[in-house]
């Protein structure tokens, strides 16, 4: 029994072998012709643009601290009207492991992971990239999303006027 076994162990990976080698190869001119890829392709990293056309980044810090490779950096500044946003953004794509934990990290879902995957270049230093770079001028999956809508800080209205809010409590309402 043992005999019979060791036979196919030793000629079934002989086999697969032999019936790959068979088959007329899938080739494509790369160039000329592009794969599509697959819908939730990671590629290039994007930073997308809310509805009111502003930037979303608020220079949170999270897509830094969730990077493994430590491929991105910011410096947060803060408007006139007191939205925040990412003085400068950069991105080093010679590092970066196209993971999207950046992207899962974003709470304004304004890093998003585009389908481009055509990055080289033989100069490293030409792969990081600024946010002007970065910067698209559509909402990217989610283009109706507005993080300032949603979150409750009073810069694009009052506090508690949102659509998800309730107005504040006054506390000096709840004392007996």
């Amino acid at each position: 029994m043992n005999l019979l076994r060791d036979f196919k162990g030793t000629f079934q990976p002989f086999w697969v072998t032999l019936r790959n080698m068979l088959r007329p190869p899938v080739t494509i001119q790369y160039p000329e012709e592009k794969r599509t890829p697959y819908p939730r392709y990671r590629a290039r990293m994007i930073l997308t643009r809310d509805p009111d056309g502003g930037e979303r980044c608020v220079a949170c810090h999270l897509c830094s601290a969730a990077c493994p490779v430590d491929c991105i950096s910011m410096q947060a500044t803060e408007g006139p009207d007191g939205r925040r946003y990412a003085a400068w953004f950069r991105i080093n794509f010679a590092r970066c492991i196209y993971c999207g934990l950046c992207a899962e990290a974003c709470p304004t879902l304004a890093i998003q992971m585009s389908p481009d995957y055509e990055i080289c270049a033989r100069d490293p230093l030409s792969l990081v990239w600024e946010k002007d770079d970065l910067l698209v001028d559509h909402g990217g999956l989610d283009n109706v999303y507005n993080f300032y809508h949603h979150a409750g800080i009073g810069v694009t209205q009052p506090r508690g006027s949102g659509a998800e809010e309730t107005p504040p409590v006054d506390v000096r309402s709840l004392l007996p």
